[in-house]
């Protein structure tokens, strides 16, 4: 595969997106897309909240980790588990009650702007730097596939 094709092949995909969301979302406010009009069922919910939680590196290396820590990660699960009871019966009856989308509108209306600007730059932050190393792994793995195929042909 050249490099025109794998640039081909993203900015399909990234096209694909766009086409996906202007059909998709031409009616919908900002409110149907935190709140879903109130009418998402539970399940649905639930999926997208251990959706967010994971990611391909999730997959990828959690289980080298499970076989090498002795099952200490499953800590890592009961400390979700006891997060998203929290999520469940603590953030999200509050945010109902204050109409509200989110822990930085919470924030803000609670603690003032100065709280609701350092919550929402320590998450920005910190997605800043898990994406950044999920990229390194990405280009590490990368790299250390490749050096060995080269290795191999030579």
């Amino acid at each position: 595969m050249t490099a025109s094709h794998i640039l081909l092949l993203i900015g399909s995909y990234f096209a694909v997106l766009l086409l996906i969301s202007y059909f998709t979302g031409k009616n919908d406010s900002n409110e149907d897309f935190f709140k879903a009009g109130k009418q998402s069922p539970w399940y649905l919910v639930a999926f997208g909240m251990v959706g967010a939680s994971l990611s391909g590196v999730t997959f990828i290396s959690v289980p080298g980790w499970v076989d090498a820590s002795k099952f200490s990660y499953l800590q890592v699960v009961f400390g979700y588990l006891v997060g998203y009871f929290v999520t469940a019966y603590v953030l999200l009856p509050i945010y109902y009650r204050q109409n509200v989308t989110s822990i930085y509108e919470y924030l803000d209306n609670r603690f003032g702007f100065v709280s609701y600007k350092v919550g929402a730059v320590s998450f920005f932050v910190s997605r800043v730097l898990g994406a950044a190393f999920r990229l390194f792994l990405g280009c590490h793995c990368i790299t250390a596939i490749c050096i060995r195929c080269l290795e191999r042909s030579f």
